[in-house]
């Protein structure tokens, strides 16, 4: 949908969460965000593979604007699968690569199994002494730093944990080099600490996964649209040792996000019943929460999917995300600057 020629297109800002390969996801909300010329996106909060999505988005925006943006994310996730191209064709059609699309292939093999374990035995400190990480090539080759530090650029706001203080940190656009992202992303059971001025991270996703607070204090849009990896309710009661630790990994990297939109709604009761002191309300402002989640889309996957690169799988998480940004913008675009079209209150409260 094109603007009137009257009308701008109407600020936004986005909150992407952590979830390894299922940023892909993100991936496709992303770009068919970026073909609603109605939208502009302004700003974006983010966490580990979102910080990666944020960072591509920043990237492409400042080279070409929109067009630019989705050549950068696809850039983005082409260079993290470790996919092979045959005559030009991806994978062909080999049934091998069908089977990579089942939700639990990669829990089932016996390579995981052995990870799994191994995790438990040895840090990354012991099995990855040179600290490896082949995610640092990746970024180094997409991302263009001194963009993204422009003071024209789009505003970023990345999160990551603080290992001895216990804190979120986050990080913008004028210190953001590829460390901070490695950083946002630093899963301690797979790498070392990434050290930033001596302080040393691990991944933002445990305490800000993404964080709200610095779009409530910013000159940022008042309508956040908040993107989620983590499916927030399941049906089933988990009761194999994979699938117990499966949803508690999902309850804990959606514990932060949550409290903070448990937050934002008591604030908005306060407005919206007069209880606060006229001076107390100068320092509050209305946000409007929208929210695509991994609801009813990435429930079907397991968290052994996460670390999944293969290119079917991408492109298949890519095309949910397309699917879901189609959704919420049939049924919501018309309450972008009008109303929040996530109930706070009966979610939160």
């Amino acid at each position: 949908m094109k603007p009137p020629a009257n009308r701008a297109p109407r600020p936004i800002s986005l909150a992407l969460q952590g979830g390894g390969s299922h940023g892909a996801f993100e991936w496709g909300v992303i770009e068919r965000l970026l073909e609603e010329e109605s939208l502009e996106i302004a700003a974006v909060t983010a966490a580990s593979a979102g910080a990666m999505n944020a960072a591509a988005l920043a990237t492409g925006l400042a080279a070409n604007g929109r067009e630019g943006a989705k050549a950068s994310l696809a850039a983005l996730w082409r260079a993290s699968s470790n996919a092979d191209s045959r005559n030009g064709t991806v994978f062909g059609d080999s049934s091998v690569w069908t089977s990579m699309l089942r939700p639990d292939w990669l829990k089932d093999s016996p390579a995981w199994r052995w990870a799994g374990s191994l995790g438990t035995t040895l840090s990354p400190y012991e099995f990855n002494p040179f600290n490896l990480n082949p995610l640092r090539d990746v970024l180094e080759k997409i991302i263009d730093f001194d963009a993204i530090r422009a003071p024209t650029a789009l505003q970023l706001y990345v999160s990551a944990t603080g290992v001895r203080t216990g804190k979120a940190r986050i990080f913008r656009n004028e210190e953001l080099t590829v460390d901070h992202l490695l950083a946002s992303a630093c899963l301690p059971t797979l790498f070392h600490a990434v050290e930033i001025d001596g302080e040393p991270y691990w991944d933002g996703g445990y305490l800000a996964n993404p964080a709200l607070w610095p779009l409530l204090y910013a000159d940022t849009p008042d309508d956040v649209l908040v993107v989620s990896l983590n499916p927030f309710e399941r049906k089933e009661v988990p009761r194999s040792p994979a699938e117990i630790m499966d949803r508690l990994n999902e309850i804990t990297f959606n514990a932060s996000l949550s409290a903070e939109l448990r937050a934002i709604a008591f604030v908005r009761k306060l407005l919206d019943e007069g209880l606060l002191k006229e001076s107390a309300r100068s320092h509050y402002r209305h946000m409007f929460v929208h929210a695509i989640t991994a609801d009813g889309y990435l429930g079907d996957l397991s968290m052994a999917s996460k670390f999944s690169t293969e290119w079917a799988f991408l492109t298949d998480l890519r095309k949910r995300g397309r699917k879901a940004a189609d959704a919420w913008l049939a049924a919501h675009l018309q309450q972008v600057g009008v109303a929040s079209t996530v109930d706070l209150k009966a979610e939160f409260l």
